[in-house]
């Protein structure tokens, strides 16, 4: 027997089967929204893995093409890695999560989501991030939860609680919170240009709606919660701390990481860590955990001045920003490229243009999303943090800061119609010491100014950062975090956006949640921020997008033409389009709906290509002019095609003025001639003359 519980949420029945699957999990749940299925579980493993100094946990977040009824491309046939927004759905899962489990345990933990089915109007990451809080919650491993997690989306400034996929696809707001009982935990937001105090209403509506889902999980621990299990504690001994005092005392240490330069301040902790080492010789249980103890030591150094004398560890003031510097036009003949440095993180963007041919293909379970028009890319070699380490591809924090860069500028992005162009936006990190997201969005902007790319409005992005006290008036918020800052923290507070309001959020906390003071000045500041970003340093650098794409970037020229005459552009197995493309060496692309893009570099080339297909879906009236090449002779007369695929006949006492004899007098194959349309013959072919042509033509 098992058993069922259900709620009312948001206008749909949220349904949990505890004890139906999965009964050898240390949690798992069942959990269907409308229709949509899918299946929480998570595990632990007995001990703690040996050899590490942080909590290893993994979160899955499994689509399964079957949930939609598709079949996997491929030869395989049969699911792959992870798609990115599997990958950012596992994220925003884990950063709520993570910060609620003992800091002292190190038993590894698996969370996985798989997704079963979906129904179009119960978005499966809404049901997956409810049920991995739910599961670990009312499972045996150390956890403290629970905690919930709600989305809102926006139509005509009216919010929606978990709204359909479409409404989050096409609405002015894509915002997940997570929440424990009293504080929020975890934001993600994308949104179009979204006022400070309109994002801050939708913050805690999302927040209220999580204390319901928070009082049914409550009903669903206390019938089938276990108790939790006993584990073995990592935490660091208090005798050994002691130990370390005496040998480097407090002084010594805020003098080792109390510095601007971040090689000088490594360099200052393995001096004492070397020192350390050699007083501990003789306690090997003491050297295994070194490591970790001077980690601590730092962070309580760095923690107390900054919370108690406001003394960051670079001398700057609380809401100081480094310093800045901008630039364009970096790297040449690439399409677009700009620089922007803020310390010692610095991101280089170039930009790609090309037609909307190339843009990336999408197969995954949301319906409404099948291609993506504008991909931002973001990569950190080892190089920019001092470190020798081999590059094996992008990891999940490189496709998280380069979809977060992403969607803080997918809102100040032109219209197909407008810009018809696939865009590519590569974000390569040449230094990092904290907050290289909002940098790349800084530097992403000014690439795709710089590209030509007609941006709507400028984006600039900052981060804030918090270090909090024994209570909850006890905190500091800092503007600009570097990466000790990160490190030793309790939040990396990032936002994005322009003179008119937000466009991304991305908040991760360490400590079980903030006061809504804390979210409210963090926001505040981020905006002061951006904005001296943009007017100060970015604008200076370009203030506006250039008139056109850029001397090696293709160009494009898009006409319209009647749908029903596509095929006479694309012809018989692509031989007439094929036969333009050759001739005048262009890319076409031609939508369902008619609307056709010439893409080329050579402009005269494209004019070129755009007459024939105008020619090509002319209907043909009598007194047209065209022009044409000559490509058979007959007695009777000549063949002139005057578009590829498309040819009519000069009879050949329409040929002179004066009387001929034989075509072959006036006439040879290839000759270029002017003809007039006189309509079609009794056989349905076009008729020309050359004699009757006007003569300003």
């Amino acid at each position: 027997m098992y058993k069922s519980f259900s709620m009312e949420l948001a206008g749909r029945t949220l349904t949990v089967d505890i004890g139906r699957v999965c009964a050898q999990a240390n949690g798992a749940a069942l959990i269907k929204y409308g229709e949509t299925t899918v299946l929480s579980t998570v595990v632990a493993s007995d001990k703690p893995r040996d050899g590490v100094d942080f909590f290893p946990l993994s979160v899955e977040f499994e689509e399964k093409m079957y949930a939609v009824g598709k079949i996997p491309g491929g030869f395989n046939k049969r699911e792959g890695k992870a798609s990115e927004n599997a990958i950012l759905t596992s994220r925003v899962i884990d950063r709520p999560m993570r910060p609620l489990f003992p800091k002292d345990y190190r038993n590894d933990v698996t969370l996985n989501n798989m997704v079963m089915s979906v129904d179009p109007e119960c978005r499966p990451e809404v049901v997956g991030m409810i049920g991995s809080a739910l599961v670990t919650t009312m499972s045996d491993i150390p956890f403290d939860g629970p905690c919930a997690m709600t989305q809102m989306g926006m139509v005509d400034g009216e919010f929606i609680v978990n709204p359909s996929q479409k409404v989050w696809d096409e609405g002015d707001l894509q915002l997940t919170v997570a929440s424990t009982r009293t504080k929020v935990i975890m934001i993600e937001a994308g949104a179009n240009e979204i006022p400070e105090e309109k994002m801050i209403e939708a913050i805690y509506k999302c927040h209220d709606v999580n204390q319901t889902i928070i009082q049914f999980m409550d009903k669903i621990v206390a019938e089938c919660g276990k108790p939790k299990h006993e584990y073995t504690s990592c935490a660091i001994p208090d005798e050994m701390f002691a130990a370390m005092k005496e040998i480097v005392t407090p002084e010594d240490m805020e003098n080792a990481v109390f510095t601007d330069e971040k090689q000088k301040r490594e360099e200052n902790i393995r001096e004492i860590t070397d020192k350390l080492a050699e007083s501990f010789a003789d306690k090997e249980d003491w050297l295994a955990v070194l490591g970790e103890a001077v980690y601590q030591y730092q962070k309580k150094t760095v923690r107390k001045m900054i919370l108690k004398d406001h003394k960051r560890p670079d001398g700057r003031a609380i809401n100081q920003i480094r310093p800045l510097a901008a630039e364009v036009d970096l790297i040449p003949r690439v399409h677009g490229s700009a620089m922007f440095t803020r310390g010692q993180t610095q991101i280089c963007d170039v930009v790609t243009l090309a037609p909307l041919s190339e843009v990336q293909k999408i197969d995954g379970l949301d319906a409404n999303i099948t291609t993506k028009r504008y991909i931002h890319q973001y990569n950190f070699p080892a190089y920019s943090v001092g470190e020798t380490k081999v590059s094996r591809g992008p990891g999940r924090r490189e496709i998280g800061h380069g979809a977060l860069a992403e969607k803080a500028l997918v809102a100040v992005l032109p219209s197909e119609e407008e810009f018809p162009y696939a865009i590519r936006a590569v974000s390569e990190t040449f230094e990092s010491n904290g907050s290289t997201s909002m940098a790349s969005t800084c530097a992403s902007c000014m690439a795709l100014m710089a590209a030509g790319v007609p941006i709507k409005s400028m984006v600039a992005g900052i981060s804030c950062g918090l270090v909090t006290g024994d209570t909850d008036d006890d905190y500091i918020v800092l503007t600009d975090i570097q990466g000790l800052e990160d490190f030793f923290g309790d939040m990396d507070f990032k936002v994005t956006g322009t003179h008119k309001g937000i466009t991304a959020i991305q908040m991760d906390i360490k400590i079980h949640g903030l006061t809504r003071p804390i979210v409210e000045e963090a926001i505040a500041r981020t905006r002061e921020a951006r904005l001296y970003i943009m007017d100060e340093v970015m604008s200076k650098a370009i203030s506006k997008p250039r008139k056109e794409v850029g001397a090696y970037a293709p160009k494009i020229i898009q006409i319209q033409i009647d749908p029903n005459k596509i095929g006479d552009v694309v012809g018989q197995k692509g031989k007439t389009i094929n036969e333009i493309i050759a001739r005048t060496d262009v890319k076409i692309d031609i939508t369902d709906e008619g609307a056709v893009s010439v893409c080329g570099t050579d402009k005269e080339k494209m004019a070129e290509a755009i007459d024939m297909i105008k020619t090509i879906t002319t209907d043909f009236e009598e007194g047209q002019i065209f022009t044409g090449t000559v490509v058979s002779i007959k007695e009777f007369g000549a063949f002139i095609e005057f578009a590829p695929g498309k040819e009519g006949m000069v009879h050949i006492s329409k040929i002179s003025k004066e009387r001929i004899n034989r075509v072959e007098d006036v006439l040879t194959l290839g000759d270029k001639v002017t003809v007039v349309c006189l309509g079609k013959d009794k056989m349905g072919r076009i008729s020309f003359s050359m004699k009757d042509v006007p003569e300003n033509n």
